[in-house]
């Protein structure tokens, strides 16, 4: 007798009793299985009797054997519960030898019941449309101007903090020369910081074809350190000074940045001024999406499979688990019930954010927003190009560890979060 009880809409729990006599009728299915599948010494395969695989494969037959019965007991108590959304493996909580048979309790996860009308929209406050003034239009250009600036040799006979110096210098330690501490013709930004502290400030006022003798220190966690903390000296010639021109601000400029033969200044104007508008939505709506989640959270009681709370408290006590010194990690892992104690702590935590992500999904489909395939696969590339990876190396690595769904959910939040403020932006 199988019974299936619910206990919430989220988790339920299937008791029954596995007998002997079922047991037995499916060891002796599972001998016969295996029977014709190996392969001994002495039988034609497929041949092998049944009572010699039953003495050679008894461990092997007892277990299928168990498999198949707790699977046929599973399938029975979820036909009884009527549930179709099983989430994650169900967990066998009780399984005790008795004198005829097994008795057997297994809990089962479902995707939980949740009655989204409008209220969620209560959670959306009105937001103020930015504006973007046309000095700040002005300054997106100069930007741009400069960005696309060609460097030209100047008239300068004085070099300047800005300027590029072309320079030709050799390094010295201790009197000895750098090991690949010279160069020739060598443009170098001042100001750019990108030499020794104090070894661009010293060529400020310099002149085209003077020479000079600078010193600098290497700072003390230098990446070469057979030269960290050691005083240099560089003999360093002026050979010209150049300067960065920036772009005139005009329809070749507009043609270049927009990539559009047929572009105008006017139209580069109206693409930067959507730009900085959408730029300040997004700075306005951050702090917005905080309050939306924290409503919704609050707003709605809904229960949430514990196996997936659980999966999320791993998730939370692996992240803190990294702050803890190498003395308090042995302590959790060697006495239990600091370990309980220490994943408890995280609990309410975990069962917000498992609520929150059913929240947004049961939203998602009534606001029909979703995200694709190609869509996951742009941020996948994305992401991979700013962290310098190769994108097929990363695609690998969120498949392998199944973080693929966890990426695909926080996209879909972020585009309903921002659709939903979008609906209440006034002025638009």
């Amino acid at each position: 007798m199988v019974e299936a009880k619910k206990i919430d809409s989220a988790n339920a729990v299937i008791t029954g009793k596995i007998d002997n006599k079922t047991l037995e009728e499916k060891k002796e299915k599972a001998a016969k299985k295996i029977a014709k599948q190996v392969k001994i010494q002495g039988f034609r395969p497929g041949k092998v009797p049944v009572k010699v695989v039953k003495k050679m494969y008894a461990q092997d037959i007892e277990q299928e054997a168990i498999s198949e019965a707790v699977k046929s007991l599973l399938d029975e108590g979820i036909k009884k519960l009527g549930v179709n959304d099983i989430i994650g493996e169900p967990e066998v909580t009780k399984f005790e030898k008795t004198q005829d048979g097994f008795d057997v309790e297994i809990k089962v996860y479902t995707k939980p019941e949740i009655d989204v009308k409008d209220e969620y929209k209560e959670c959306v406050p009105d937001v103020e449309l930015p504006e973007v003034s046309d000095e700040e239009i002005e300054e997106e250009l100069k930007k741009i101007a400069e960005s696309m600036a060609e460097t030209k040799v100047s008239d300068k006979d004085t070099l300047e903090e800005g300027d590029i110096a072309v320079i030709d210098f050799k390094g010295y330690i201790d009197s000895k020369p750098m090991e690949n501490g010279s160069a020739e013709a060598y443009p170098l930004e001042i100001g750019s910081k990108s030499f020794i502290e104090g070894f661009e400030e010293q060529l400020v006022g310099m002149k085209v074809g003077e020479s000079k003798k600078i010193k600098v220190t290497f700072p003390e966690n230098y990446g070469a350190k057979e030269i960290a903390g050691k005083e240099a000296e560089f003999e360093v010639t002026l050979q010209e000074i150049q300067e960065k021109v920036p772009a005139e601000i005009n329809d070749d400029l507009a043609k270049k940045y927009l990539n559009d033969e047929n572009a105008t200044v006017e139209e580069l104007k109206k693409y930067l001024k959507e730009s900085i508008l959408q730029r300040k939505k997004a700075e306005a709506f951050a702090p917005l999406k905080e309050k939306i989640v924290e409503c919704l959270v609050e707003k709605f009681d809904i229960d949430v499979p514990e196996s997936i709370v659980e999966k999320e408290i791993d998730v939370i006590v692996n992240n803190e688990a990294q702050k803890l010194s190498p003395a308090e990690i042995k302590e959790l892992q060697e006495n239990p019930d600091k370990l309980k104690e220490f994943r408890d702590k995280f609990k309410e935590e975990a069962k917000e954010r498992v609520k929150l992500t059913f929240l947004i999904d049961a939203i998602a489909q009534k606001e029909n927003v979703t995200v694709d395939d190609r869509e996951l696969q742009q941020v996948v590339y994305y992401e991979a190009l700013m962290q310098g990876q190769n994108p097929q190396d990363l695609l690998k690595y969120l498949e392998e560890n199944n973080l693929l769904p966890v990426m695909k959910m926080n996209l879909i939040e972020e585009k309903l979060l921002n659709k939903l403020l979008e609906e209440k932006v006034k002025g638009e």
